[in-house]
């Protein structure tokens, strides 16, 4: 498991470990509501691989729904890939990429365990 110092001010603090599901994904919401802007971001927890952590836009732009972390991991030719879970699209976990069409793409953040703290690097 690999362990970052969280110390620039851009890191936020998503969510705890224990809120994460393993091989599968979950939805957290980043930022302030206060000021009207605030991120829905897939979170996906793979223990068994490096890295464990991945964050990507959860908003699917071919669907138009925020349904991603809702999506089924999976490995597509060497690739991990989350499948949307409506039109089926799979997204690289590494970079947000659509495997069926390159020019779709998921914004794809830094994440991190500080501790027991999942954190997340997102300009909003």
């Amino acid at each position: 498991m690999t362990q970052v110092a969280i110390t620039h001010p851009q890191w936020q603090p998503i969510c705890k470990r224990s809120d994460l599901v393993a091989d599968s994904g979950v939805c957290a919401l980043v930022g302030d509501s206060s000021v009207g802007n605030r991120k829905s971001i897939a979170l996906f927890f793979l223990p068994d691989c490096e890295p464990q952590l991945y964050a990507l836009d959860n908003w699917d732009p071919i669907a138009k729904a925020g349904v991603i972390a809702r999506g089924l991991v999976a490995e597509v030719d060497g690739q991990l890939t989350v499948a949307s879970p409506l039109y089926k699209q799979h997204f690289r976990l590494s970079d947000g990429v659509c495997l069926e069409d390159e020019n779709v793409k998921l914004n794809s953040y830094p994440v991190a365990f500080d501790g027991d703290t999942v954190c997340i690097a997102v300009d909003l």
